[in-house]
Protein backbone atom coordinates (compact mmCIF):
# COMPACT_ATOMS: atom_id res chain seq x y z
CA UNK A 1 0.00 0.00 0.00
CA UNK A 2 1.33 3.39 -0.99
CA UNK A 3 2.31 5.53 1.98
CA UNK A 4 0.49 8.85 2.20
CA UNK A 5 2.68 11.95 1.95
CA UNK A 6 3.43 13.70 5.23
CA UNK A 7 4.63 17.15 6.22
CA UNK A 8 7.00 15.80 8.85
CA UNK A 9 9.21 13.68 6.60
CA UNK A 10 10.17 16.35 4.00
CA UNK A 11 10.47 18.94 6.78
CA UNK A 12 12.98 16.78 8.70
CA UNK A 13 14.89 16.06 5.48
CA UNK A 14 15.00 19.75 4.50
CA UNK A 15 16.09 20.99 7.93
CA UNK A 16 18.74 18.27 8.25
CA UNK A 17 20.07 19.02 4.76
CA UNK A 18 20.25 22.75 5.46
CA UNK A 19 22.02 22.13 8.76
CA UNK A 20 24.56 19.78 7.13
CA UNK A 21 25.18 22.27 4.31
CA UNK A 22 25.73 25.08 6.82
CA UNK A 23 28.08 22.82 8.79
CA UNK A 24 30.07 21.99 5.66
CA UNK A 25 30.24 25.67 4.68
CA UNK A 26 31.47 26.48 8.18
CA UNK A 27 34.10 23.74 7.90
CA UNK A 28 35.19 25.13 4.53
CA UNK A 29 35.57 28.63 5.94
CA UNK A 30 37.38 27.22 8.97
CA UNK A 31 39.81 25.35 6.73
CA UNK A 32 40.57 28.53 4.81
CA UNK A 33 41.23 30.41 8.06
CA UNK A 34 43.30 27.53 9.46
CA UNK A 35 45.32 27.30 6.26
CA UNK A 36 46.15 31.00 6.47
CA UNK A 37 47.01 30.78 10.16
CA UNK A 38 49.05 27.59 9.64
CA UNK A 39 51.03 29.32 6.89
CA UNK A 40 51.87 32.18 9.25
CA UNK A 41 52.87 29.76 12.03
CA UNK A 42 54.96 27.58 9.70
CA UNK A 43 56.61 30.64 8.12
CA UNK A 44 57.46 32.05 11.53
CA UNK A 45 58.84 28.70 12.75
CA UNK A 46 60.77 28.22 9.51
CA UNK A 47 62.32 31.68 9.72
CA UNK A 48 63.25 31.25 13.38
CA UNK A 49 64.69 27.78 12.72
CA UNK A 50 66.77 29.12 9.85
CA UNK A 51 68.23 31.95 11.92
CA UNK A 52 69.14 29.65 14.82
CA UNK A 53 70.48 26.97 12.51
CA UNK A 54 72.69 29.46 10.70
CA UNK A 55 74.35 30.46 14.00
CA UNK A 56 75.00 26.81 14.83
CA UNK A 57 76.46 26.11 11.39
CA UNK A 58 78.81 29.10 11.53
CA UNK A 59 80.00 28.05 14.96
CA UNK A 60 80.62 24.51 13.81
CA UNK A 61 82.34 25.59 10.65
CA UNK A 62 84.77 27.61 12.70
CA UNK A 63 85.83 24.35 14.37
CA UNK A 64 85.86 22.13 11.29
CA UNK A 65 87.34 22.30 7.88
CA UNK A 66 85.04 24.04 5.49
CA UNK A 67 85.33 21.30 2.82
CA UNK A 68 84.16 18.49 5.13
CA UNK A 69 81.89 16.45 2.82
CA UNK A 70 79.92 14.91 5.70
CA UNK A 71 78.61 18.23 7.02
CA UNK A 72 77.81 18.89 10.63
CA UNK A 73 77.50 15.66 12.59
CA UNK A 74 75.05 16.82 15.22
CA UNK A 75 72.65 18.21 12.56
CA UNK A 76 73.26 15.63 9.88
CA UNK A 77 71.18 12.93 11.61
CA UNK A 78 70.06 9.64 10.17
CA UNK A 79 66.33 10.42 10.31
CA UNK A 80 64.21 8.77 7.65
CA UNK A 81 61.99 11.79 7.27
CA UNK A 82 62.67 15.45 7.95
CA UNK A 83 59.96 18.07 7.95
CA UNK A 84 62.58 20.75 7.30
CA UNK A 85 65.54 20.22 4.98
CA UNK A 86 68.41 22.64 4.49
CA UNK A 87 71.37 23.46 2.30
CA UNK A 88 74.39 25.67 3.01
CA UNK A 89 75.56 27.38 -0.18
CA UNK A 90 78.36 29.79 -0.90
CA UNK A 91 78.07 32.98 -2.89
CA UNK A 92 78.48 31.08 -6.15
CA UNK A 93 75.56 28.76 -5.33
CA UNK A 94 77.57 25.64 -4.60
CA UNK A 95 76.09 23.32 -1.92
CA UNK A 96 78.56 23.04 0.93
CA UNK A 97 76.42 21.29 3.54
CA UNK A 98 72.99 19.68 3.44
CA UNK A 99 70.66 17.60 5.55
CA UNK A 100 69.95 13.92 4.86
CA UNK A 101 66.64 14.52 3.08
CA UNK A 102 67.87 17.51 1.12
CA UNK A 103 68.64 17.02 -2.57
CA UNK A 104 72.25 17.17 -3.71
CA UNK A 105 71.29 19.69 -6.34
CA UNK A 106 70.88 23.28 -5.17
CA UNK A 107 67.36 24.44 -4.27
CA UNK A 108 65.59 26.28 -7.05
CA UNK A 109 65.55 29.47 -5.04
CA UNK A 110 67.61 32.66 -5.46
CA UNK A 111 70.31 33.57 -2.97
CA UNK A 112 68.27 36.40 -1.49
CA UNK A 113 67.03 36.78 2.05
CA UNK A 114 63.35 35.95 2.34
CA UNK A 115 60.75 33.39 1.25
CA UNK A 116 60.49 31.82 -2.15
CA UNK A 117 57.97 29.20 -3.35
CA UNK A 118 58.81 26.35 -5.67
CA UNK A 119 56.49 23.66 -7.01
CA UNK A 120 56.99 21.39 -4.00
CA UNK A 121 58.28 23.50 -1.10
CA UNK A 122 58.48 26.92 0.50
CA UNK A 123 62.12 27.98 1.00
CA UNK A 124 63.46 30.59 3.36
CA UNK A 125 66.95 31.99 2.71
CA UNK A 126 69.17 33.64 5.33
CA UNK A 127 72.76 34.87 4.74
CA UNK A 128 75.70 35.61 6.97
CA UNK A 129 76.65 39.16 7.82
CA UNK A 130 79.52 39.15 5.33
CA UNK A 131 77.34 37.66 2.58
CA UNK A 132 79.64 34.71 1.86
CA UNK A 133 77.34 31.89 3.05
CA UNK A 134 73.65 31.30 2.54
CA UNK A 135 71.43 28.94 4.48
CA UNK A 136 68.26 27.79 2.74
CA UNK A 137 65.64 25.85 4.73
CA UNK A 138 62.84 24.12 2.77
CA UNK A 139 59.41 23.22 4.14
CA UNK A 140 57.50 20.85 1.83
CA UNK A 141 53.95 21.88 0.91
CA UNK A 142 52.69 18.35 1.50
CA UNK A 143 53.54 18.71 5.20
CA UNK A 144 51.40 21.81 5.44
CA UNK A 145 48.58 20.25 3.43
CA UNK A 146 48.68 17.19 5.65
CA UNK A 147 48.22 19.36 8.75
CA UNK A 148 45.26 21.15 7.16
CA UNK A 149 43.77 17.85 5.98
CA UNK A 150 43.98 16.24 9.41
CA UNK A 151 42.36 19.31 10.98
CA UNK A 152 39.53 19.15 8.40
CA UNK A 153 38.95 15.46 9.12
CA UNK A 154 38.81 16.27 12.81
CA UNK A 155 36.07 18.80 12.09
CA UNK A 156 34.15 16.36 9.86
CA UNK A 157 34.12 13.48 12.36
CA UNK A 158 31.50 15.12 14.66
CA UNK A 159 29.23 15.48 11.60
CA UNK A 160 28.81 11.70 11.48
CA UNK A 161 27.23 11.72 14.92
CA UNK A 162 25.53 15.05 14.37
CA UNK A 163 23.38 13.91 11.43
CA UNK A 164 21.39 11.15 13.25
CA UNK A 165 21.28 13.23 16.43
CA UNK A 166 19.92 16.23 14.51
CA UNK A 167 17.34 14.04 12.72
CA UNK A 168 16.04 12.79 16.07
CA UNK A 169 16.07 16.29 17.58
CA UNK A 170 14.28 17.81 14.57
CA UNK A 171 11.76 14.96 14.55
CA UNK A 172 11.04 15.52 18.23
CA UNK A 173 10.73 19.29 17.89
CA UNK A 174 8.68 19.15 14.69
CA UNK A 175 6.44 16.46 16.19
CA UNK A 176 5.67 18.65 19.19
CA UNK A 177 5.15 21.70 16.99
CA UNK A 178 2.78 19.83 14.64
CA UNK A 179 0.86 18.00 17.38
CA UNK A 180 -2.01 20.56 17.44
CA UNK A 181 -2.26 20.26 13.66
CA UNK A 182 -2.40 16.46 13.90
CA UNK A 183 -5.06 16.68 16.61
CA UNK A 184 -7.14 19.00 14.44
CA UNK A 185 -6.67 16.65 11.46
CA UNK A 186 -7.87 13.64 13.47
CA UNK A 187 -10.84 15.58 14.82
CA UNK A 188 -11.89 16.70 11.35
CA UNK A 189 -11.33 13.18 10.01
CA UNK A 190 -14.03 11.80 12.34
CA UNK A 191 -16.69 14.07 10.91
CA UNK A 192 -19.23 12.45 8.63
CA UNK A 193 -22.96 12.37 8.11
CA UNK A 194 -23.46 10.85 11.56
CA UNK A 195 -20.94 12.88 13.53
CA UNK A 196 -21.26 16.59 12.93
CA UNK A 197 -20.20 17.77 16.39
CA UNK A 198 -18.16 20.97 16.44
CA UNK A 199 -14.40 20.80 16.27
CA UNK A 200 -12.69 21.58 19.59
CA UNK A 201 -10.66 24.78 19.16
CA UNK A 202 -9.55 25.24 22.75
CA UNK A 203 -5.77 25.03 23.04
CA UNK A 204 -5.12 25.41 19.34
CA UNK A 205 -2.46 27.94 18.27
CA UNK A 206 -3.69 31.15 16.68
CA UNK A 207 -2.65 29.96 13.20
CA UNK A 208 -5.09 27.00 13.40
CA UNK A 209 -8.07 28.68 15.09
CA UNK A 210 -9.39 30.23 11.84
CA UNK A 211 -9.37 26.75 10.28
CA UNK A 212 -11.31 25.27 13.20
CA UNK A 213 -13.77 28.16 13.07
CA UNK A 214 -14.35 27.72 9.33
CA UNK A 215 -14.87 23.97 9.75
CA UNK A 216 -17.37 24.57 12.58
CA UNK A 217 -19.30 27.05 10.43
CA UNK A 218 -19.40 24.52 7.60
CA UNK A 219 -20.51 21.74 9.96
CA UNK A 220 -23.25 24.00 11.32
CA UNK A 221 -24.57 24.69 7.83
CA UNK A 222 -24.39 20.98 7.00
CA UNK A 223 -26.30 20.06 10.17
CA UNK A 224 -29.00 22.55 9.29
CA UNK A 225 -29.25 21.22 5.74
CA UNK A 226 -29.44 17.59 6.89
CA UNK A 227 -32.01 18.36 9.57
CA UNK A 228 -34.13 20.21 7.02
CA UNK A 229 -33.83 17.28 4.62
CA UNK A 230 -34.74 14.77 7.30
CA UNK A 231 -37.71 16.84 8.36
CA UNK A 232 -38.85 17.14 4.76
CA UNK A 233 -38.45 13.39 4.26
CA UNK A 234 -40.41 12.59 7.40
CA UNK A 235 -43.21 14.99 6.47
CA UNK A 236 -43.26 13.66 2.92
CA UNK A 237 -43.52 10.10 4.20
CA UNK A 238 -46.49 11.04 6.35
CA UNK A 239 -48.20 13.02 3.60
CA UNK A 240 -47.61 10.26 1.05
CA UNK A 241 -48.78 7.41 3.25
CA UNK A 242 -52.07 9.14 4.09
CA UNK A 243 -53.54 9.42 0.56
CA UNK A 244 -52.28 5.96 -0.40
CA UNK A 245 -53.84 4.47 2.75
CA UNK A 246 -57.08 6.35 2.03
CA UNK A 247 -57.20 5.18 -1.58
CA UNK A 248 -56.44 1.62 -0.48
CA UNK A 249 -59.21 1.67 2.11
CA UNK A 250 -61.77 2.97 -0.42
CA UNK A 251 -60.67 0.40 -2.97
CA UNK A 252 -61.00 -2.43 -0.46
CA UNK A 253 -64.46 -1.24 0.51
CA UNK A 254 -65.44 -0.95 -3.13
CA UNK A 255 -64.20 -4.46 -3.84
CA UNK A 256 -66.30 -5.79 -0.97
CA UNK A 257 -69.44 -3.98 -2.18
CA UNK A 258 -69.14 -5.06 -5.79
CA UNK A 259 -70.71 -8.35 -6.85
CA UNK A 260 -68.45 -11.10 -8.10
CA UNK A 261 -67.37 -10.50 -11.64
CA UNK A 262 -64.87 -8.66 -13.84
CA UNK A 263 -65.50 -5.31 -12.12
CA UNK A 264 -64.69 -6.72 -8.69
CA UNK A 265 -61.58 -8.44 -10.07
CA UNK A 266 -60.35 -5.13 -11.46
CA UNK A 267 -60.99 -3.48 -8.08
CA UNK A 268 -58.91 -6.19 -6.40
CA UNK A 269 -56.12 -5.62 -8.93
CA UNK A 270 -56.20 -1.92 -8.06
CA UNK A 271 -56.02 -2.90 -4.38
CA UNK A 272 -52.90 -5.02 -5.05
CA UNK A 273 -51.30 -2.20 -7.01
CA UNK A 274 -51.99 0.27 -4.21
CA UNK A 275 -50.45 -2.12 -1.66
CA UNK A 276 -47.33 -2.47 -3.82
CA UNK A 277 -47.26 1.29 -4.35
CA UNK A 278 -47.41 1.86 -0.61
CA UNK A 279 -44.51 -0.51 -0.01
CA UNK A 280 -42.47 1.04 -2.80
CA UNK A 281 -43.18 4.55 -1.51
CA UNK A 282 -42.08 3.48 1.97
CA UNK A 283 -38.83 1.98 0.59
CA UNK A 284 -38.11 5.05 -1.51
CA UNK A 285 -38.63 7.29 1.51
CA UNK A 286 -36.32 5.04 3.53
CA UNK A 287 -33.76 5.30 0.75
CA UNK A 288 -34.08 9.09 0.78
CA UNK A 289 -33.51 9.13 4.51
CA UNK A 290 -30.53 6.83 4.12
CA UNK A 291 -29.05 9.14 1.48
CA UNK A 292 -29.55 12.04 3.90
CA UNK A 293 -27.16 10.32 6.33
CA UNK A 294 -29.42 9.40 9.23
CA UNK A 295 -27.29 6.46 10.41
CA UNK A 296 -24.73 7.96 12.77
CA UNK A 297 -25.21 9.84 16.01
CA UNK A 298 -22.91 11.94 18.16
CA UNK A 299 -24.28 10.32 21.35
CA UNK A 300 -24.37 6.65 22.36
CA UNK A 301 -27.80 5.00 22.44
CA UNK A 302 -28.98 1.63 23.74
CA UNK A 303 -30.43 -0.08 20.67
CA UNK A 304 -31.50 -3.33 22.32
CA UNK A 305 -34.95 -2.02 23.32
CA UNK A 306 -35.50 -1.04 19.67
CA UNK A 307 -34.65 -4.57 18.52
CA UNK A 308 -36.89 -6.10 21.18
CA UNK A 309 -39.80 -3.82 20.21
CA UNK A 310 -39.53 -4.52 16.46
CA UNK A 311 -39.33 -8.29 16.99
CA UNK A 312 -42.40 -8.10 19.24
CA UNK A 313 -44.31 -6.15 16.56
CA UNK A 314 -43.56 -8.81 13.95
CA UNK A 315 -44.49 -11.59 16.36
CA UNK A 316 -47.93 -9.97 16.80
CA UNK A 317 -48.34 -9.53 13.04
CA UNK A 318 -50.49 -12.33 11.64
CA UNK A 319 -48.50 -12.27 8.40
CA UNK A 320 -45.46 -13.72 10.19
CA UNK A 321 -47.45 -16.89 10.92
CA UNK A 322 -45.53 -17.45 14.15
CA UNK A 323 -42.26 -18.13 12.32
CA UNK A 324 -40.04 -15.79 14.38
CA UNK A 325 -37.60 -17.23 16.93
CA UNK A 326 -35.81 -14.57 18.96
CA UNK A 327 -32.91 -15.22 21.36
CA UNK A 328 -30.64 -12.71 23.10
CA UNK A 329 -27.64 -13.37 25.29
CA UNK A 330 -28.09 -12.20 28.86
CA UNK A 331 -24.97 -10.04 28.80
CA UNK A 332 -25.45 -8.77 25.24
CA UNK A 333 -25.51 -4.98 24.89
CA UNK A 334 -26.14 -2.72 21.92
CA UNK A 335 -24.98 0.70 23.13
CA UNK A 336 -23.76 2.33 19.95
CA UNK A 337 -23.36 5.75 18.34
CA UNK A 338 -26.30 5.17 16.03
CA UNK A 339 -29.70 6.72 15.37
CA UNK A 340 -32.61 4.74 16.81
CA UNK A 341 -34.89 5.31 13.80
CA UNK A 342 -32.12 4.28 11.43
CA UNK A 343 -31.50 1.08 13.42
CA UNK A 344 -35.24 0.40 13.32
CA UNK A 345 -35.22 0.66 9.52
CA UNK A 346 -32.28 -1.78 9.37
CA UNK A 347 -33.88 -4.45 11.56
CA UNK A 348 -37.30 -4.14 9.87
CA UNK A 349 -35.77 -4.61 6.44
CA UNK A 350 -33.71 -7.63 7.54
CA UNK A 351 -36.66 -9.35 9.24
CA UNK A 352 -39.04 -8.53 6.39
CA UNK A 353 -36.51 -9.82 3.86
CA UNK A 354 -36.19 -13.11 5.80
CA UNK A 355 -39.98 -13.56 6.10
CA UNK A 356 -40.72 -12.77 2.46
CA UNK A 357 -37.89 -14.61 0.74
CA UNK A 358 -37.30 -17.48 3.17
CA UNK A 359 -39.01 -20.86 3.10
CA UNK A 360 -42.51 -20.23 4.54
CA UNK A 361 -42.40 -23.65 6.24
CA UNK A 362 -39.18 -22.88 8.14
CA UNK A 363 -38.65 -20.45 11.05
CA UNK A 364 -36.74 -17.18 10.98
CA UNK A 365 -34.13 -17.07 13.75
CA UNK A 366 -33.12 -13.69 15.16
CA UNK A 367 -30.31 -13.61 17.70
CA UNK A 368 -28.34 -10.99 19.61
CA UNK A 369 -24.90 -12.31 20.52
CA UNK A 370 -22.68 -11.20 23.45
CA UNK A 371 -20.51 -8.86 21.36
CA UNK A 372 -23.55 -7.04 19.99
CA UNK A 373 -23.76 -8.97 16.70
CA UNK A 374 -27.28 -9.28 15.30
CA UNK A 375 -27.99 -12.37 13.14
CA UNK A 376 -31.12 -12.92 11.05
CA UNK A 377 -31.25 -16.44 9.59
CA UNK A 378 -33.96 -17.94 7.39
CA UNK A 379 -34.28 -21.31 5.73
CA UNK A 380 -34.43 -21.83 2.01
CA UNK A 381 -32.33 -22.74 -1.00
CA UNK A 382 -28.73 -21.61 -1.42
CA UNK A 383 -28.06 -18.23 -2.96
CA UNK A 384 -25.22 -18.64 -5.45
CA UNK A 385 -22.28 -16.22 -5.55
CA UNK A 386 -23.36 -14.37 -8.68
CA UNK A 387 -26.72 -13.53 -7.12
CA UNK A 388 -25.16 -12.75 -3.72
CA UNK A 389 -22.85 -10.09 -5.22
CA UNK A 390 -25.75 -7.96 -6.43
CA UNK A 391 -28.08 -8.19 -3.43
CA UNK A 392 -26.76 -4.93 -1.92
CA UNK A 393 -27.36 -2.98 -5.13
CA UNK A 394 -30.52 -0.97 -5.74
CA UNK A 395 -33.36 -2.66 -7.52
CA UNK A 396 -31.39 -5.91 -7.76
CA UNK A 397 -33.10 -9.09 -6.62
CA UNK A 398 -32.08 -12.69 -6.42
CA UNK A 399 -33.89 -15.59 -8.07
CA UNK A 400 -37.21 -15.40 -6.22
CA UNK A 401 -40.87 -15.23 -7.05
CA UNK A 402 -41.74 -13.27 -3.90
CA UNK A 403 -42.87 -9.65 -4.17
CA UNK A 404 -40.43 -6.87 -3.40
CA UNK A 405 -38.70 -3.75 -4.73
CA UNK A 406 -35.05 -4.78 -4.47
CA UNK A 407 -34.27 -1.88 -2.13
CA UNK A 408 -34.33 -3.40 1.37
CA UNK A 409 -30.74 -4.68 1.53
CA UNK A 410 -29.41 -1.66 -0.38
CA UNK A 411 -30.99 0.69 2.17
CA UNK A 412 -29.72 -1.45 5.05
CA UNK A 413 -26.15 -1.56 3.71
CA UNK A 414 -26.16 2.21 3.16
CA UNK A 415 -27.26 2.99 6.72
CA UNK A 416 -24.92 0.40 8.26
CA UNK A 417 -21.94 2.00 6.47
CA UNK A 418 -22.96 5.38 7.91
CA UNK A 419 -22.85 3.82 11.37
CA UNK A 420 -19.35 2.50 10.64
CA UNK A 421 -20.53 -1.13 10.80
CA UNK A 422 -20.61 -4.06 8.40
CA UNK A 423 -23.41 -6.11 6.87
CA UNK A 424 -22.38 -9.66 5.90
CA UNK A 425 -24.59 -11.82 3.70
CA UNK A 426 -23.94 -15.56 3.95
CA UNK A 427 -25.38 -18.53 2.12
CA UNK A 428 -25.45 -21.17 3.45
CA UNK A 429 -26.05 -19.81 6.93
CA UNK A 430 -23.42 -20.37 9.62
CA UNK A 431 -23.42 -24.01 10.72
CA UNK A 432 -26.02 -24.97 8.09
CA UNK A 433 -25.96 -26.54 4.64
CA UNK A 434 -28.61 -24.21 3.20
CA UNK A 435 -30.50 -21.04 4.02
CA UNK A 436 -29.49 -17.42 4.14
CA UNK A 437 -27.94 -15.30 6.92
CA UNK A 438 -27.61 -11.54 7.37
CA UNK A 439 -25.06 -10.64 10.04
CA UNK A 440 -24.99 -7.08 11.36
CA UNK A 441 -21.97 -5.80 13.28
CA UNK A 442 -21.84 -2.25 14.65
CA UNK A 443 -18.65 -0.78 16.19
CA UNK A 444 -18.73 -0.30 19.95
Amino acid sequence: MKREPSITRPLIAALTTVMVVFWLVAIGLSIRVMQHEFDEIFDSAQQETTERLLALILDDMDRRQINDPHGIAMLNTAANREYLTYQVRDASGKVMLRSNDAASEPFAAPLETGFHDTETARIYTEKTSDGTLFLQVADRFKNRREAVRESAVTLLIPLIALIPASIFAIWFIVGRALKPLDTLRQDIGTKDGGNLATVESTGLPKELKPIARSVNLLLGRLRSALEAEREFTANSAHELRTPIAGALAQTQRLAEELPPGPTRARAQQIETSLVNLGRLAEKLLQLARAEAGIGGSATATDLRPVLDMIVTDYERDSRSLGRLRYTAAADATLVRNADMDAFGIITRNLIENALVHGDPELPVNISLEPHGIVRVVNGGPLVVGTDMAGLKKRFRRGKTSASGSGLGLAITDRIVSQMGGTLELLSPASGETSGFEARLTLPA
